[in-house]
């Protein structure tokens, strides 16, 4: 199990890169969009898992693994640190609140999808 949650974690930290650069380059902004769609993304797709009543074995590969990989706080907390550095306490503020509020929406619709699909 321990093999399969560093695989699958290993695959979730280069899918966030991966999208992470892709929003970046794509729309391109002093607010670190990236990071903000991974964490969304991440937080509807573990809604999901939850709201589908996976097994125990899943949700800790796919659960703790992969969305523990794709996922990031420690970026998100870096990234609004540096905006309140800077003095953009408007955008820090907006980085914080939308990450929170409408990751936890967006966590509950996944919720719904998940228990739809089973």
């Amino acid at each position: 199990m321990w093999v399969g949650v560093a695989f699958f974690g290993a695959l979730g930290a280069v899918a966030r890169f991966r999208l992470d650069s892709a929003v970046s380059a794509w729309l391109p902004s002093d607010f670190p969009l990236g990071t903000l769609v991974v964490n969304l993304t991440g937080s509807f797709a573990l809604g999901m898992l939850v709201g589908a009543s996976v097994t125990h074995r899943v949700m800790f590969l796919l659960g703790t693994g992969f969305t523990g990989g794709y996922t990031t706080f420690s970026t998100w907390m870096v990234e609004s640190e540096r905006l309140g550095e800077v003095g953009d306490v408007v955008w820090l503020l907006r980085n914080l609140w939308l990450s929170m509020l409408v990751g936890v929406g967006i966590a509950g619709a996944g919720f719904y999808v998940g228990q739809a699909i089973t």
